[in-house]
């Protein structure tokens, strides 16, 4: 099981601090998150010895009792295996001999067959239980990974405060979060966690004025030598010129055959179905527990949900394994993959809360009897009063749980940004606009989610709007890839868009001509204006949305708060829910 992670503290000058404010928010949560995937644990049980001294005696007593631990480790699956290892050997013995006798016997052989599948069930149904003993310890892991994660951010905004000479350029605050990272890890092996942060940012500020001094002194190198440079890149183009020439046809030619094989799925078919099915076998187990999430955790007495839709589109997973993988693999060296793919895209959150109610309950109590006509108590023949019984109703507290289940739904063609370099993303976008060049892989009749274009949100613009011919000529392209999947570095119909790319291929096509830009680009271009001067055909700008600094996500604003921009899929959007407010960064308009 992984180790727990630092609980940092905060003060309330950090938590109210614009600049450390989310990502402290983000902290505190991922705390309560990792703590209650802590209690969810399995407990078990410890005899504890307890001894006592009686001092008037001096005998010694010993009494026992019971105190529920953590179970420090996950039920291992090998022990499972050891124990079915020699059966498995007999029956997979006895499976030989009868196949010898089936080629003769059609009977023997349709018995067998039958015989077999249903001790595969047997074994699928064991493999299953075991996997769900695993999941609390799943879980916890990946909340103390989270919490890392938020630590380290919180971490490293905090040491941009302190060193700010550091957060001149994207190469020192690159250098100073890769050691951020490596004081965390050190600093928590101590206790010390709260401290790596500013460590790290006085061993990054020595190394980053270095690089600024090394790149000063090559700038005044070629500035000094600039006619010499000049003079060999000149005689290194032409030379290349007339080698190009020489060879284009070949060069063409192979330049064809390295593209079709460069955009093409490397691994067996068998392999990539089976992902496939691996990856929908995960989605289903987990539609299955929130199917009866009541009767599976019955120890609640009223469930609220808020849940996304459970899918994804493989030719995305294909792409992102491919990818991710640098070229053919064989489905058990993506298991792993696989599991971080669904954990990360799959975000399951259970929130407690309690309430003190009332309920009424009926008692019985004594009092003296009294006359019902006269009111008089009444006594027996020896003069004691006669007592009886009567009910009345009380009201009795108790407490009430009401458990709330979020699933969040991060969208399987989000994360390449998040676990790819640029090479790898430069790989996933050729695989993922061709389909691989194999659109037979997921027939649409089979793989109704496969790559097409999906259900979009559509809008329909006031005509006082498009009175305006540059407003109506950029809805009128915009409006054409409604429902296009996200394409992460995508910039034409032929391969579909990603934000920045759709933007700048609307604009192109509506009297402009800005060149493929993004997202930070096009703000650089545009001049900002407020929210309340904001028109349509202004773009819209947001940031935070992936890790990323600037400008991080455009749309094209249309009015009454809406926006059109590229999602999954390209759709209209309503910009006043807290997502987006949360991240908004801009309103710009183009030159």
């Amino acid at each position: 099981m992984r180790k727990q992670e630092p609980r940092l503290q905060f003060t309330d000058e950090e938590r109210s601090d614009p600049v450390l404010q989310h990502s402290v928010k983000k902290a505190e949560k991922a705390v309560k998150k990792a703590d209650a995937a802590q209690a969810r644990i399995p407990k078990k049980k410890t005899v504890v010895k307890e001894r006592t001294v009686d001092p008037a005696t001096g005998k010694t007593s010993v009494r026992l009792r019971f105190e529920e631990v953590d179970k420090k480790k996950p039920p291992s699956k090998l022990t499972h295996v050891v124990k079915d290892a020699p059966a498995n050997t007999v029956v997979g013995a006895v499976h030989r001999k009868v196949r010898e006798s089936e080629q003769d016997n059609v009977g023997v052989e349709a018995a067998h067959k039958t015989e077999e599948a249903a001790e595969g069930a047997t074994r699928l149904i064991a493999q299953a239980h075991h996997a769900h003993k695993l999941k609390p310890y799943r879980t916890s892991a990946r909340a103390e990974h989270r919490l890392e994660k938020a630590n380290v951010e919180v971490l490293y905004r905090r040491s941009l405060q302190e060193t700010p000479e550091l957060a001149s350029n994207p190469l020192s605050r690159w250098q100073q979060k890769q050691a951020i990272k490596k004081q965390y890890a050190a600093a928590k092996r101590t206790g010390d966690a709260a401290a790596s942060g500013t460590k790290a940012a006085q061993a990054t500020a020595k190394g980053a004025g270095k690089a600024a001094e090394e790149a000063g002194k090559a700038a005044s190198f070629f500035v000094r030598h600039k006619r010499g440079f000049l003079i060999a890149i000149g005689f290194a183009l032409i030379l290349a010129l007339l080698l190009n020439t020489l060879s284009s046809c070949s060069v063409l030619f192979q330049g064809v055959l390295s593209g079709i094989s460069s955009t093409t799925y490397p691994s067996e078919d068998g392999d990539m179905l089976g992902a496939e099915a691996a990856y929908t076998a995960m989605e289903a187990e987990l539609q299955y527990e929130l199917d009866n999430y009541e009767h599976l955790h019955p120890d609640y007495d009223e469930y609220h949900f808020d849940l996304d839709e459970i899918g994804h589109d493989p030719y995305v997973l294909i792409s992102i394994l491919t990818a991710y993988h640098g070229g053919p693999w064989i489905l058990s060296e993506v298991q792993g993959t696989l599991q971080m793919l669904f954990d990360r895209q799959y975000i399951l959150t259970e929130t407690v809360e309690t309430e003190t109610r009332y309920r009424t309950e009926t008692e019985i109590g004594e009092r003296h009897a009294q006359d019902p006509y006269t009111g008089e108590y009444l006594y027996d023949e020896w003069g004691y009063p006669i007592i009886e019984e009567y009910e009345y109703d009380v009201e009795v507290p108790y407490t009430y749980y009401i458990c709330t289940v979020e699933l969040e739904n991060f969208n399987l063609s989000h994360l390449p940004i998040y676990i790819m370099g640029q090479e790898q993303l430069e790989m996933y976008a050729a695989y993922i606009s061709t389909y691989g060049n194999r659109p037979d892989l997921f027939p649409e009749s089979e793989y109704p989610g496969v790559s097409m274009r999906g259900d979009y949100t559509d809008y329909e613009i006031p005509p006082e709007a498009l009175e305006d011919e540059v407003f109506a000529a950029m809805i009128t392209e915009a409006e054409k890839y409604l429902g296009y999947p996200y394409v992460w570095g995508g910039s034409s119909p032929s391969t579909s868009f990603d934000c920045s790319g759709f933007v700048s291929w609307v604009i192109n096509h509506s009297g402009w001509n800005v060149g493929r830009l993004g997202a930070q680009g096009l703000l650089n271009i545009c001049t900002r204006v407020s929210s309340a001067n904001a028109r349509p055909g202004d773009l819209i700008f947001f940031q935070g949305t992936y890790d990323t600094s600037g400008a991080s996500h455009v749309g094209i604003y249309v009015g009454n708060n809406t926006m059109i921009h590229c999602g999954d899929p390209i759709s209209y959007a309503n910009i006043n829910t807290s997502y987006w407010q949360n991240h908004f960064l801009a309103f710009g308009r183009l030159p």
